[in-house]
């Protein structure tokens, strides 16, 4: 799949643009601060709903706008769609699909696939949990779309539980008798079901995508000992895989019985201590963890690994897109690969680490690229080319 024109208004630094984009490596060159980022964050947000910059859609929007409208059209196979979202802070957001009606926001997913690379990667291997939890939960969603239903379910039963405990310890010490908790039962089974769809599907994730990361990392950095992940839940272990149940199932019961022993400290502290929202996904480099021990080269690879791996795991699972027949063993055809990009990346590498990675994406269906300068695009990512400067975008070759 590629994303053959994308349409802006008031997006960021854009009253209006559009660029229209082919497939195999575009490159968007500029000096810092031109709005070249702003072009590829609009098509990672078109993609994901969210943006790998900012947790808010209020910076999206122009100074004094309203509203920003992103408009992409999704080529796969042989059919376009176009995609629409307006961004309303404050507000709901809404979205269409080929002009035609409203449609959910989340309907979106799964249309356009990104994996996207930039310097804020480097957090999952230097940044708190939080950045690693996203990272799975974003996968996760990428792979499976209703996927983000259920996390959205989880995050409002979580929130819903949290203020439950906040006044059961508030009803607590200011009355100091005994407080009805038969409501926290209710919430404590809302959130196992809606946790243990989520850790599952993350467990799942974690597995599927180790070798994956060690390939990607002896790629970028080979004979630096292998790139290790391990899912560390505040669960605990699910129970093994042959135990009675779906893996839903088992990861319920395991996070319901984590929720019955913290109870008493929950009602200490006022806040939920055990989910997916707790956990860490740890990384390591041979024997050590790669957290507080790597070198500032280790941390970018393994970084690049994780997306790396990402990509190679979207690709083996993507389907042939709607209007074409299903592809042969052996044809090697990449139908429905996600959209590669590379946000000022390359400018962090040294020459050997640039020279590989480059190796590696080039031969994406759709890689977009942004650097400072020309020099900064390795010679092997051959494509299209476009200045950006003071909100102008211009091909140039």
């Amino acid at each position: 799949m590629y994303i053959s024109h994308l349409s802006l208004a008031d997006f960021r630094s854009y009253p209006r643009v559009e660029v229209a984009l082919d497939p195999g490596v575009t490159a968007l060159i500029g000096p810092n601060g031109q709005g070249k980022t702003n072009l590829v964050e609009a098509v990672g947000y078109l993609a994901t709903l969210g943006s790998h910059r900012v947790s808010g859609d209020g910076p999206l929007v122009r100074h004094g706008a309203e509203r920003a409208v992103l408009r992409g059209a999704v080529v796969a196979g042989d059919r376009s769609r176009l995609l629409e979202l307006e961004i309303n802070p404050g507000r709901a957001n809404r979205a269409r699909i080929n002009r035609s009606a409203q449609v959910r926001p989340r309907d979106l997913l799964g249309i356009l696939r990104t994996v996207l690379f930039a310097p804020e990667d480097l957090a999952l291997v230097k940044g708190d949990p939080a950045e690693r939890r996203r990272f799975l939960d974003e996968l996760v969603v990428a792979r499976s779309p209703r996927m983000a239903g259920v996390r959205g379910d989880y995050e409002r039963v979580l929130k819903q539980r949290n203020a439950l405990l906040k006044s059961a310890v508030w009803a607590r010490r200011a009355r100091g008798g005994r407080v009805d908790l038969s409501t926290l039962d209710v919430w404590d089974q809302h959130l196992a079901r809606a946790g243990g769809e989520l850790l599952a599907a993350r467990w799942d994730l974690v597995a599927t995508l180790q070798p994956l990361v060690g390939k990607a990392y002896e790629q970028l950095a080979p004979g630096g000992g292998p790139a290790t992940l391990e899912y560390r839940g505040t669960a605990g272990e699910p129970a093994p895989a042959g135990a009675p149940g779906s893996g839903r199932e088992r990861f319920e019961s395991a996070l319901l019985a984590a929720l019955g022993e913290a109870r008493g400290q929950e009602l200490e502290r006022g806040v939920t201590l055990v989910g997916p929202h707790r956990d860490d996904l740890l990384l390591g480099i041979g024997d050590l963890p790669a957290k507080g021990y790597a070198s500032h080269g280790e941390s970018w690879s393994l970084a690049l690994a994780l997306r790396l791996a990402s990509y190679d795991l979207l690709r083996a699972e993507s389907p042939d897109p709607p209007g074409l027949p299903p592809a042969q063993e052996g044809e090697g055809r990449r139908a429905g690969e996600p959209v590669l990009v590379l946000d000022d990346v390359f400018a962090e590498l040294d020459v050997a680490r640039r020279q590989r990675l480059a190796e590696l994406v080039a031969p994406g269906e759709q890689v977009l690229v942004t650097a400072a300068v020309p020099e900064d695009v390795p010679e092997v990512l051959v494509g299209a080319r476009f200045s950006v400067h003071g909100g102008v975008v211009e091909r140039v070759s």
